[in-house]
C-alpha cells in the first residue's frame, strides 16, 4: 500500500506513530548507485585518505592548525561516544573513522577558517579536471552552525546550473523528508562528497574523491554538526572507507571523525524505487533522534 502512495501522503502516514518495520529484500536491497567495483566485503583502509597532503598539494591548506574545537575523545558536545542514550539504546555501534584529534590539514598554505571561504577555495580549485566540464562548483548550502547535515554523491544536472545541492526533483523530495522529521533546508546543511558535477552523471573516480574529501572533512570541522546523514551507496562508502552494501550499513550509529553518521537511501533512489521509502523514513527518524538527544543534553 505504501508504494501506490505519494510522498506526502506516505510521509504522513508514517509520520502519524505505525511502526515501521523494514523487511528483510529493504535491509539488503542493493543500492542503485553502487560505486564502481564495490564489493559486500568489510575492506577499508585504515589511514583513510591523505586530507594534508591533498591539500597542501593544491595550496589551500592552512598555514596554521587551529586547536581542535572537540573534545579529545569521540562525542558530539558533550556526549560521549558510550552513552547508552545515543549508542546503546537507539540502535547498534558501527564503522568509526577518523579521530577527533584535528590535525587535518597541516601547514603551507592560505587559511580556510570559515564555511564561506571553503567554497571560494573550491570555487578556484583545479586539483582534478572536473572543474573544466563543470557549469559551476557545488559547495554546499544551509545554516553554518547546522546540528543536522546531509551529505550527497556528486551534484547533478540541476545543480551544477544553478551552483546548489539538491534542488532537482531528488532535492525537492529531499525537502519533503526534512519537513517529515520537523526541520526546513535553512536549518540544516547540505552538501555533496565531490564539489563539480562529474560529466553525463558518471560515478566519481577515486582521485576525484582525494581531491575534494579534505574540504568536505574542513565543513564538518567547522561547522560542528550533532548527525551527519550520508545519502546513498557512494556518499555512505566513502564517508566510511568501507566497500559494505547499503542495506549492511542502514540501521547502526557510525562515527566519523566523532560526529554519529547514519546511513540511508538517496532521494533519488527513492524516486525510482518507493518500496524504500519506509526504511528511509526509518533512518531519518533515528538521525532525529540523535540530534533531539545532542540537544537536550547540551
Amino acid at each position: 500500500m505504501l508504494d501506490e502512495l505519494t510522498v506526502e501522503d506516505a510521509m504522513r502516514i508514517l509520520a502519524g506513530g505505525g511502526r515501521a518495520a523494514s523487511t528483510s529484500a529493504d535491509a539488503g536491497a542493493p543500492s542503485p548507485v553502487q560505486a564502481r567495483g564495490a564489493k559486500e566485503s568489510p575492506e577499508r583502509t585504515e589511514g583513510g585518505l591523505d586530507w594534508r597532503s591533498t591539500l597542501r598539494a593544491a595550496g589551500a591548506a592552512p598555514s596554521e592548525v587551529a586547536p581542535a574545537k572537540w573534545p579529545s575523545t569521540p562525542a558530539i558536545r558533550g556526549i560521549p561516544a558510550s552513552t547508552p542514550e545515543v549508542d546503546g539504546e537507539l540502535a547498534p555501534p558501527g564503522i568509526v573513522v577518523g579521530a577527533t584529534s584535528r590535525d587535518l590539514f597541516g601547514a603551507g598554505g592560505p587559511s580556510l577558517d570559515t564555511v564561506g571561504e571553503i567554497a571560494r577555495a573550491i570555487a578556484t580549485c583545479t586539483r582534478c579536471p572536473l572543474y573544466a566540464t563543470a557549469k559551476n562548483p557545488v559547495p554546499g548550502e544551509g545554516a553554518e552552525d547546522a546540528g543536522f547535515m546531509l551529505v550527497g554523491e556528486a551534484p547533478g544536472a540541476t545543480e551544477d546550473e544553478t551552483g546548489r545541492p539538491f534542488v532537482g526533483q531528488a532535492g525537492q523530495l529531499l525537502s519533503k523528508i526534512l519537513a517529515a522529521i520537523n526541520l526546513t533546508r535553512e536549518q540544516v546543511f547540505i552538501c555533496n562528497v565531490l564539489k563539480h558535477r562529474p560529466p553525463g552523471n558518471r560515478n566519481p573516480r577515486p582521485e576525484e574523491v582525494t581531491a575534494c574529501s579534505p574540504f568536505l572533512v574542513r565543513q564538518i570541522e567547522l561547522i560542528r554538526p550533532r548527525v551527519i546523514v550520508a545519502l546513498g551507496t557512494f556518499a555512505a562508502q566513502t564517508l566510511l572507507e568501507t566497500k559494505l552494501s547499503i542495506g549492511k550499513l542502514r540501521g547502526q550509529i557510525h562515527r566519523y571523525y566523532g560526529v554519529p553518521l547514519i546511513v540511508t537511501y538517496h532521494p533519488a533512489a527513492l524516486l525510482r524505487n518507493p518500496a524504500w521509502k519506509r526504511p528511509t523514513w526509518e533512518d531519518v527518524q533515528l538521525a532525529r533522534r540523535i540530534l533531539d538527544r545532542a540537544i537536550d543534553s547540551a
